[in-house]
């Protein structure tokens, strides 16, 4: 069969005009068509590949909305070991304590500046519902032999796999929706997670038998049997079949032609190397948008493509969770506010070996990364591990805030580093009084401005700023752009199989393939045994704003609890309770509770900073989102089931226990 065009030119075009609508009131609603005839629009295979086309395209809007401050995807880790959301200057939208801001009715946001949480559901749904038109009018189309009709099953079954995967590890028991409805349906039950995720299973080893490798496939963007392999493998863990998962796995790592990429490659560049000079390495390589479909690249599974000029979405992430050093609430040791400064190369201030704008972007820190992030997975026994390319600031990958000097041409310490408390008392010599003491705070808000940058992450070459002279804002991915991501890379395939092995008790086999990962990195340590902390740690460091964090930490939540095995405190989970716990104590919980309240500032007390009170805190019930009570009111045929610990939760509602019943209620 005929592969869609990297461009996704031609038939996505129609489709884009004229085929798909949004989920304007709720999930419920899914009319495939605006303004064509369905039978007419999918009769055709060209029809089949612009549907296709969408699912594709649709991978990035679910995660990246064209946001200036708070971008979707962090919406991913705003509850999460990694990171905690920053905006202090949100007021009382500010997303602190999501114990009592998130509720069925109230705290959700579809974007803007607090979170996009119901955007996931939205979007979720949305994706469901292009996969759905694959699947409902794919028998209709004539002419197709039945190895061609596979493999457009296989990648829709992808495709709907995937939005399912995230959506129950973000909401739980949830509708199954798994046709197009072409009457009015209203009387949906929930469906068990359990039971979605035995029809991925289902669905997914259909498309690894019947989706072509990657390198069969000439145009890149489309779904390949490498994708679908992984995603399988994941979900064997959350069913419990971890001798599966990992010879899918060894499959995928020892007979697909991939391989982890070890040297420098592709293209290479920085912002300003006047100013930071980053040296040319196979990390820094890997995360350059350019890099990630370059056909040297034998690590990328499957990429979310984002740079072409036609249909490009911008993605503000060197602005959203890059460092807000540039304001007044950071002093220099003279006392003087606003000491560094976004200035333009045509301003008079501009010092090219002082243009931070250029090599980091104008962050204003909308989300931060933890302590645990920036500080404790680089510590190993008191020493930190500055070689690791992750961590690493000789090679320029990383920032410390030490690091940046200050470039206002008034401040006495012009050029010298940054510091947040002074070490000295300053005198001001007009007038011989002291103006700052030793030991005072520099930086008033060390929340929202003072923490580190994994530049090699987040640099993004903005290059419509770039080609203005007068720009002073670098934001990411902008017109001219390249913001291809990852999906999927082969690294994860190396975790995903430690995990496998790690449930099996071969802890041993588990740390060979973390240290896989860590020696490319070149890690100071390696492991001769690991827990499954070290193999959440080593997931951080590697796919830091790649995996979707909260999600993965409720998959090894679930995985914990089913296997039975220990986390790195000797604590073990019932399956029957994990994801059944209330309240904000420091006892109990799941995995995903104790690993918030152990390595962040969740559930400590209040903190002071930019002159307001924060108080961070998550529940034990907020392991999953609260299902939508707008999803749950547009059903009125029938009760959908809210989740444990959210007003509306009620566990005598009925619901699907068996994926084969629900499918079947939709006929």
């Amino acid at each position: 069969m005929k592969t869609i065009d990297i461009l996704y030119k031609g038939s996505a075009a129609l489709l884009v005009s004229a085929m798909l609508t949004g989920c304007t009131k709720s999930f419920l609603e899914q009319d495939p068509l605006s303004f064509y005839e369905p039978t007419t629009t999918y009769s055709t295979e060209d029809g089949l590949e612009s549907a296709l086309a969408m699912c594709d395209m649709h991978l990035k809007t679910i995660i990246m909305d064209g946001n200036w401050n708070v971008i979707p995807m962090t919406s991913n880790y705003l509850m999460t070991d990694v990171g905690l959301y920053a905006k202090t200057d949100m007021g009382g939208g500010f997303m602190d304590d999501f114990s009592s801001k998130i509720t069925p009715t109230s705290g959700m946001s579809t974007g803007g500046d607090a979170n996009a949480m119901q955007r996931f559901w939205n979007e979720g749904y949305t994706g469901v519902k292009y996969a759905n038109t694959v699947l409902s009018y794919i028998d209709q189309v004539e002419g197709l032999d039945e190895e061609t009709k596979n493999e457009y099953k296989g990648r829709a079954y992808f495709h709907r796999a995937l939005r399912y995967y995230y959506l129950t590890l973000q909401f739980g028991d949830i509708p199954l929706v798994t046709k197009i409805i072409t009457g009015p349906k209203q009387n949906y039950l929930s469906t068990s997670k359990e039971a979605i995720f035995e029809m991925l299973v289902h669905d997914l080893e259909f498309s690894v038998n019947y989706v072509p490798s990657k390198s069969e496939i000439s145009r890149v963007g489309t779904v390949n049997k490498e994708a679908c392999m992984l995603l399988l493998a994941k979900c064997y863990l959350v069913t419990g079949q971890y001798e599966k998962a990992e010879q899918v796995c060894s499959n995928l790592i020892t007979n697909q032609g991939l391989a982890l990429m070890e040297a420098p490659f592709g293209e290479f560049y920085c912002g300003e190397p006047e100013t930071w000079a980053v040296e040319d390495n196979v990390m820094w390589d890997l995360f350059r948008g350019e890099n990630v479909c370059n056909s040297a690249n034998t690590e990328m599974i499957m990429p979310i493509l984002n740079f072409s000029s036609e249909n490009l979405t911008s993605y503000n992430i060197m602005r959203a969770i890059g460092v807000h050093w540039s304001n007044g609430v950071i002093r220099d040791p003279s006392g003087l506010s606003s000491p560094t400064s976004n200035y333009a190369r045509n301003n008079s201030n501009y010092n090219s070996t002082l243009d931070w704008v250029r090599v980091m972007g104008r962050g204003i820190g909308c989300f931060r990364t933890s302590h645990y992030y920036n500080e404790t997975i680089w510590n190993y026994n008191g020493e930190v591990d500055s070689q690791d390319l992750r961590h690493n600031r000789s090679v320029g990958n990383w920032i410390e805030m030490e690091d940046i000097k200050y470039n206002n041409p008034n401040s006495p310490f012009y050029g010298k580093p940054m510091q947040k408390y002074a070490t000295e008392d300053y005198v001001d010599p007009s007038t011989g009084t002291v103006t700052v003491h030793a030991g005072d705070l520099l930086c008033g808000d060390t929340i929202r401005s003072w923490y580190p940058t994994p530049l090699y992450k987040i640099y993004i070459l903005d290059q419509n700023a770039e080609n203005n002279e007068g720009a002073n804002q670098f934001n990411g991915t902008s017109s001219g752009s390249n913001g291809n991501l990852y999906l999927f890379r082969l690294a994860e395939a190396y975790l995903v199989r430690a995990e496998a092995r790690f449930y099996q008790g071969n802890t041993s086999g588990a740390a060979s393939d973390v240290n896989v990962i860590r020696k490319r990195a070149n890690a100071k340590k390696m492991f001769t045994t690991v827990t499954i902390g070290d193999i959440m740690d080593e997931r951080a460091r590697e796919f830091y704003m790649e995996e979707w964090r909260q999600a993965e930490m409720v998959r090894v939540s679930w995985c914990l609890a089913k296997s039975g095995k220990p986390d790195e405190w000797g604590n073990t989970y019932d399956i029957n309770t994990w994801d059944k716990q209330d309240g904000t104590d420091l006892s109990g919980g799941s995995y995903w509770y104790r690993r918030c309240t152990n390595y962040s500032l969740f559930n400590h007390g209040a903190i002071i900073s930019n002159s307001t009170s924060l108080n961070y805190q998550v529940n034990k019930h907020n392991l999953f989102w609260p299902i939508p009570n707008s999803a749950i009111t547009a059903n009125i045929g029938a009760d959908l089931r809210q989740n444990y610990g959210y007003d509306g939760y009620d566990n005598s509602i009925a619901m699907w226990d068996n994926w084969e019943d629900a499918v079947a209620d939709e006929e």
